[in-house]
């Protein structure tokens, strides 16, 4: 008796130990489990995951707050392979419900037992959905995702870029956004639950106006292409850029072609009109010219073999002011080469024009530069030839010149102009500065930019034109040219900076068989301050004789 409850006790303290012993086993597994899967698993990509839910991709809106790229919500088709129970029935009623689905490949992507998802058709339409769950397919289901949408189509497209099916910038300010990280950073709102939109310094009515009147010129004078910019002076803000042909960034290929490319940022040109106007600001401001000064371009220069003539030869002693205004090459030249070619490269660091102009579009491109300087290449140089820009970093460069010479930094961001103005850094006198703008003025009112104020009458445009040969296969060819006229207004106090550029215009009847930039880009550049300068508040102050003019017009036209 004795002997047999001694082993019913100690039978009991064995399977009471061997229950506990389950139990902690059961636990540590437990614990164990939830430790892994909280320290190591799913951390990173959940964290990911919320974090991108939490902070969507900024709107993007322009100075005024119109709306330029939004986010919207779409549905998008995948399957669970593993869950699919008739492939066979499954390919045929997806591809009788959906267009665009081919059956091989919808098999393929269906037939992978091991797979958990695989995304069958991306953005998926309302109608397409509700088909597509009126079939009641197992393993086939949808998934909220947000599309990029632009509300104003082409306007601006260069300027916002566009992103991929993923929604990651490819271009433009998109790609901007995406680089400098503002989508999960200092752009959350104060709520935490969307971001803040990012303001452009993009005016849409100056954009629209740019737009309409630069795809007028194209029509008109037959050009292949061109392109245009409003700059504020003031602020270094970009109100506006166009370069035509451009593209529709909602649409679903996005295989643009390189005429589509941004001509303004992306591509550089011999720009006569900058260059000549950098070249006249050297020369005033190192003091080797003044406005007194007088060159000799009765015969053409020659240098070396090298001969410089000039495209509507005066033959006759030039005034530094006659140079500018009959934008003579001889004249421009003979001028620049009073300066050493050490001093000459300098002043073209110092202005920006020997180094790539960076801002916020990704599409930037490196100035082409003359490899060896000597007497030949820097005369050349004075009248742009050989000295490739791009088109916006030439209008900076005026902009800074007329600015008081104050240059400052181009931004699509919107900026106010006080927190501008100590980003400036002064490039020449404020003395050199007030001769550009009478030269400005003077070839507004008497020389190839004329024709600007007779469009835009009041409004005080001052400019300069310039026409480039383009270069084919390595040689220049006279039959194509680059025209392009650089402007501002009103000129006793330039505000704003504009640039119009047009790729092998035609001569027309209307320009008497000239297609130079005073028959072109000058006329169209009028029409772009006629509609852009109320918009910004600049008010016509008509002179006596423009008074007069717009009267017979009236009168012509039958109004009184």
């Amino acid at each position: 008796m004795v002997s047999v409850r001694k082993d019913g006790h100690l039978a009991g303290r064995n399977r009471l130990r061997l229950v506990s012993f389950g139990f902690i086993l059961f636990f540590a597994s437990i614990s164990a489990q939830l430790g892994y899967l909280t320290l190591w698993q799913d951390r990173p990509e959940k964290t990911a995951v919320e974090y991108s839910e939490r902070v969507p991709r900024p709107d993007i809106v322009d100075r005024n707050g119109v709306v330029l790229a939004t986010d919207v919500p779409v549905f998008s088709l995948y399957a669970d392979p593993r869950k699919i129970l008739d492939v066979d029935e499954a390919v045929e009623l997806l591809t009788a419900t959906v267009s665009g689905f081919d059956a091989k490949s919808l098999r393929q992507k269906l037939v992978q037992p091991n797979r958990a998802f695989v995304w069958l058709k991306r953005e998926v339409s309302p109608a397409e959905r509700e088909a597509i769950h009126n079939l009641g397919i197992p393993g086939i289901g949808f998934r909220v995702e947000t599309k990029r949408v632009y509300p104003m189509g082409r306007l601006a497209a260069h300027v916002l870029g566009y992103v991929d099916l993923d929604s990651k910038g490819i271009a433009g300010i998109e790609k901007f956004l995406d680089d400098q990280g503002a989508l999960y950073t200092a752009s959350l709102a104060e709520d935490d639950t969307r971001a803040r939109p990012a303001v452009l310094s993009i005016d849409m009515r100056v954009q629209h106006a740019l737009a309409d009147e630069l795809a007028k010129g194209i029509a008109k004078f037959h050009a292949k292409a061109g392109g245009a910019i409003v700059l504020d002076a003031k602020s270094g803000e970009v109100l506006g850029l166009v370069s035509l042909p451009d593209f529709n960034p909602n649409q679903e290929n996005k295989n643009f072609t390189f005429d589509q490319a941004n001509r303004m940022t992306s591509g550089v040109f011999e720009l006569g009109s900058v260059i000549k106007a950098v070249s006249f600001a050297m020369a005033l401001d190192y003091g080797t010219a003044d406005l007194t000064s007088r060159f000799d371009a009765r015969a053409p220069l020659v240098i070396g073999r090298a001969v410089i003539h000039d495209f509507q030869p005066t033959r006759r002693i030039l005034s530094l002011p006659e140079v500018f205004t009959n934008s003579s090459n001889i004249g421009t030249a003979r001028m620049v080469l009073g300066v050493d070619v050490a001093r000459h490269q300098a002043f073209l660091r110092r202005v920006g024009l020997m180094d790539r102009l960076v801002t916020e579009l990704p599409e930037n491109a490196k100035p082409i530069l003359p490899k060896r300087w000597g007497r030949l290449v820097q005369a050349t140089v004075a009248f742009g030839h050989g000295f490739a820009v791009q088109p916006l970093q030439g209008a900076q460069v005026v902009a800074g010149l007329l600015n008081d010479g104050n240059m400052l930094p181009v931004t699509f961001l919107k900026r106010d102009r006080a927190d501008a103005k100590p980003l400036a850094h002064r490039v020449i006198k404020s003395t050199t500065s007030e001769k550009l703008r009478y030269l400005f003025r003077l070839n507004g009112l008497e020389g190839s930019a004329r024709s600007a104020n007779a469009k835009a009458p009041g409004y005080r445009i001052g400019g300069k034109t310039g026409t480039a040969e383009k270069v084919v296969n390595g040689r220049y060819d006279k039959s194509k040219n680059l025209t392009v006229f650089t402007g501002a207004f009103p000129m006793e106090d330039p505000q704003y900076v504009i640039m119009v550029l047009m790729d092998e215009p035609q001569a027309t009847p209307e320009t008497y068989g000239f297609s130079t930039s005073g028959w072109n880009a000058v006329p169209t550049g009028g029409n772009i301050v006629a509609r852009i300068a109320p918009l910004l508040g600049i008010e016509p102050v008509l002179t006596e004789e423009e008074r007069k003019t717009l009267a017979k017009q009236a009168e012509k036209e039958g109004r009184t």
